[in-house]
């Protein structure tokens, strides 16, 4: 919608950046989650975003937020974590409308390991029953029956695990798994072949750590390791130095520190992404942008979402 564009531009805020966070692109609706993006909700967003803004690599944009020389209504593509769909399902969208994006990729789960989260949200979305007895891991029992049950469990025990110290975390989600003797795929996140093509094809790669830990939660030794460790591996794949940095999580001062965005300094990164909304403006901390996730449905709030969020320059900071 062009006279949004024109709306902001008006307001003086034509120097502004806008950073989308996407994570995973479904092939069709998922019923647990029936809000995560599909590739048809995909395709028209980038289709939006290809008419009406000017799409720039993230690390272009950084260079443009530091030298004041962006673009009005100026927007950048992120995914993080390092989904295989990110290469089956969004790069062919992405080369479709010839959009530029950075996936931010957590280098230990590359060629068949799988996240915490989505461990816990596969062993509860393929067990067989229509109750799951959790007295064993202070839970309770759950009945599971419809999907919407299902994905109200999911939530309340990635609730519980989200900010346990990492190995506790671990250990609770590999007895879940255990108790509900569930078989985990391989296949989710991407091989190291498909996340070299992803790279060869033009997307920017991003680094994420290497097994995706709040870095709060962790011994400041073992935090800049993980930042560190992943950017190498990412490296060894890809054959160049990732630019820029996605904090795990990303929200300031619960989930990284001052003393994170410092490792991203030392690690040689020229910028560095949080979870906080808002708008990048040239005055802004380049190791601390700011970034949204468009959750909406329909275009029109889609749109207005992005011209909102080019108004809101506060947000938190460590």
């Amino acid at each position: 919608m062009k006279f949004i564009n024109k709306l902001i531009a008006g307001r003086g805020l034509c120097n502004g950046l806008t950073i989308l966070i996407y994570h995973r692109v479904l092939p069709e609706r998922d019923p647990l989650f029936p809000g995560e993006l599909t590739q048809a909700q995909f395709e028209w967003q980038l289709d939006l975003l290809a008419r009406d803004y000017n799409v720039l690599p993230l690390s272009e944009a950084v260079e443009c937020l530091k030298r004041g020389s962006l673009p009005a209504a100026a927007a950048a593509i992120t995914f993080d974590d390092g989904y295989a769909d990110n290469y089956t399902h969004a790069l062919p969208l992405l080369q479709k409308y010839r959009l530029p994006a950075t996936v931010f990729v957590a280098s230990g789960y590359l060629d068949g390991g799988m996240m915490w989260n989505e461990r816990v949200i596969h062993a509860i979305r393929t067990h067989a029953g229509e109750a799951i007895d959790l007295h064993s891991l202070d839970l309770g029992i759950y009945t599971v029956n419809t999907p919407a049950s299902r994905a109200a469990l999911i939530r309340q025990i990635l609730g519980k695990f989200k900010y346990l110290e990492h190995k506790a975390r671990e250990d609770a989600v590999d007895d879940l798994v255990a108790l509900l003797q569930t078989s985990l795929p391989d296949d989710q996140m991407m091989s190291s072949a498909q996340l070299r093509a992803l790279a060869d094809s033009g997307i920017e790669i991003g680094a994420h750590t290497r097994l995706h830990p709040i870095l709060a939660r962790l011994p400041s030794m073992q935090a800049y390791s993980e930042m560190a460790d992943g950017c190498d591996e990412l490296e060894a794949i890809i054959g160049y130095r990732p630019k820029l940095f996605a904090y795990p999580n990303g929200k300031p001062g619960q989930d990284y520190t001052a003393e994170h965005v410092q490792f991203a300094k030392r690690l040689g990164f020229i910028g560095a992404v949080s979870t906080a909304w808002g708008c990048a403006r040239p005055d802004s901390d380049y190791f601390q942008l700011p970034r949204f996730t468009p959750w909406d449905q329909s275009s029109l709030r889609f749109n207005l979402r992005l011209a909102r969020n080019y108004r809101q320059f506060r947000y938190d900071k460590v």
